[in-house]
């Protein structure tokens, strides 16, 4: 393959994992990031602090020679741990026996990226805002320091996050479609600290939630024994939000009422919530996503809400796919480039809608007595017929051979057949009396319909 000079904008997860696969194929690769070194300044990699890796993430990080290290940088989380008002908790398995999610560091992923790059010879420059890319000269404008200047490129990547510098230049370009959408909700990042021990507090390989309908606290399990707490409540015209949480008293007063067990383990709440303003959580959608010899992808691209989790993976995956078209086409980047924008948006959108969808099901159903006994029957549907009836978390979780926008669809019937299997009289009491492979044909006969 003939090495190009190639310029990524952004040196976040994405960036730095495809700087990885296109320094593999001996391209020059130079990343510009308009922030600090994150492994030299005390900054965040991003607005979370750590990130929910499954089956899509991990298998180009296993790709590119990582599976070693990441072992030792995760913790598995097994399933959903719900607390109720009272205190009780219900688990509720993420898959079958083995199968887990993982909760890992976005700070210590972002570096562990970083530093490979660097080892291969890809070029890192911090401090470098993206001002303007020419897309017919293939011409990056940046600023450093107060002094602008232009990079010449054979290639261009954005990667550049949800507020994207190089799709904004792109939304100038004529018949360029992009939208934004902010839900009601936002979000601030709460600490659960280790026991004075320096154990967990709380169960450590689980995602904890504390659904309350129409708002939720989670906490995800960190390597140091704390947790990373996430309390989601919208802005404002709600009696519960974060316009009417505007002193100390009623924010100890809310989380008395609503997450009283969470509290007991929460002696910086105050400290923390004053420390850190809510943010806003935004799906983009943009096409297409190449203007010449220039692509964006990752949050660029197609941002997503945090609610599947599967931002960083769906990011990790557009890298693997891209990777797959440049070993079929070699130096043929038009066919490349074509075909990558052509086919991946598909599968981009549907997990956006799955992410916005399930965020509903996390905060108002997951406590729900009648959505845990529809988990339950799906749940044995697929011990049944494990190669036909796959709920539509695992598909989109630990199948990466599925395609988002398959598992989307396969989800949509599936939710079609249960919504008449929950109205089956007294399915409560008799769910296991329930005719398992008339419900399997049904299935089969709305897979067969186009």
């Amino acid at each position: 393959m003939e090495s190009k000079k190639i310029t990524i904008i952004g040196a976040g997860l994405i960036g730095s994992l495809l700087a990885i696969y296109l320094k593999r194929h001996g391209h020059k690769v130079a990343v510009f990031e308009r922030r600090p070194d994150l492994r030299k300044a005390k900054i965040s990699a991003g607005k979370s602090i750590n990130l929910a890796l499954s089956d899509r993430g991990w298998r180009p990080l296993k790709d590119v020679g990582l599976e070693e290290e990441l072992l030792k940088m995760i913790i598995p989380m097994k399933g959903r741990l719900m607390h109720d008002m009272k205190g009780n908790l219900t688990f509720q398995p993420y898959g079958k026996e083995g199968q887990a999610i993982n909760s890992i560091s976005r700070g210590g992923l972002n570096a562990l990226l970083m530093n490979r790059a660097e080892e291969m010879g890809v070029k890192f420059h911090f401090n470098h805002k993206c001002l303007d890319v020419n897309f017919d000269h293939n011409l990056v404008e940046l600023e450093e320091k107060g002094n602008t200047f232009q990079v010449d490129s054979d290639l261009i990547f954005g990667t550049d996050g949800a507020f994207s510098a190089v799709r904004a230049s792109m939304q100038k370009t004529d018949r360029f479609t992009y939208s934004q959408t902010y839900i009601p909700h936002g979000y601030k990042e709460l600490v659960i600290p280790a026991a004075p021990s320096g154990d967990f507090a709380i169960e450590k390989n689980a995602l904890h939630i504390w659904p309350r309908g129409g708002y939720m606290l989670i906490a995800l399990p960190n390597l140091d024994g704390s947790f990373t707490v996430t309390l989601f409540l919208p802005f404002e015209e709600a009696k519960h939000s974060f316009e009417n949480l505007n002193t100390d008293e009623k924010v100890v007063a809310f989380f008395k009422e609503a997450f009283p067990d969470a509290l007991e383990f929460m002696p910086t709440l105050l400290s923390d919530f004053n420390a850190h303003p809510a943010s806003s959580l935004v799906t983009v959608k943009s096409y297409p996503w190449v203007q010449n010899k220039t692509m964006i992808l990752g949050d660029a691209a197609h941002a997503v809400v945090p609610f599947y989790g599967q931002g960083m993976n769906c990011g990790f995956e557009d890298c693997y796919e891209l990777n797959k078209l440049i070993e079929i086409n070699g130096d043929d980047w038009d066919t490349t480039f074509r075909q990558f924008s052509t086919s991946r948006p598909e599968n981009t959108n549907a997990i956006a809608d799955l992410a916005v969808e399930n965020f509903v099901e996390m905060r108002d159903k997951v406590g729900d007595e009648s959505f845990l006994l529809r988990k339950k029957i799906e749940a044995h549907l697929n011990d049944l017929y494990p190669d036909m009836w796959i709920p539509q978390y695992s598909m989109v979780t630990f199948n990466p051979d599925m395609g988002y926008a398959e598992a989307m669809k396969i989800g949509k019937l599936q939710k079609k057949i249960m919504d008449e299997v929950m109205s089956v009289p007294d399915v409560t009491e008799n769910w296991q009396n329930l005719d398992f492979e008339m419900i399997m044909g049904d299935l089969k006969e709305l897979l067969k319909k186009p």
